[in-house]
């Protein structure tokens, strides 16, 4: 089992796929290191050899991954949130920020439902 950048990659996954399961490399990315350094990118990761796997945790340290990268996201939210901006302020309420609408959906980052009673009408 290769593990690159304290990840454990899946075994019988081709080379390409395998490198998406670090958080920032997606599909166009692995597919650039692995063009880079010369290797076939159908050739799953279990085949890899020691020198291919060394060439590729090096060029997946030059780019910013895992928890490096999930701390600039947090801190730039943290950021949003800090100066009041719309995005800042979406983000807090915990509501969609990109202009969806609400009113119907949104229901993954708005929560369950949570049911509001009628007010009792007054009797005389």
């Amino acid at each position: 089992m290769a593990r690159i950048a304290g990840i454990d990659l899946p075994k019988n996954k081709r080379g390409v796929i395998g490198l998406t399961y670090i958080y920032g490399i997606g599909r166009s990315t692995s597919q650039k290191i692995l063009q880079d350094n010369s290797i076939d990118e159908n050739i799953k990761v279990q085949d890899w050899n020691d020198d291919q796997l060394s060439v590729i945790r090096n060029a997946i340290n030059e780019i910013k991954t895992e928890g490096q990268l999930r701390s600039e996201v947090q801190l730039n939210i943290k950021r949003l949130m800090d100066i009041g901006c719309t995005r800042g302020i979406r983000h807090r309420a915990g509501l969609p920020l990109r202009g969806q609408r609400t009113k119907n959906n949104s229901r993954t980052r708005k929560g369950k439902r949570k049911t509001v009673a009628n007010k009792k009408k007054a009797t005389k």
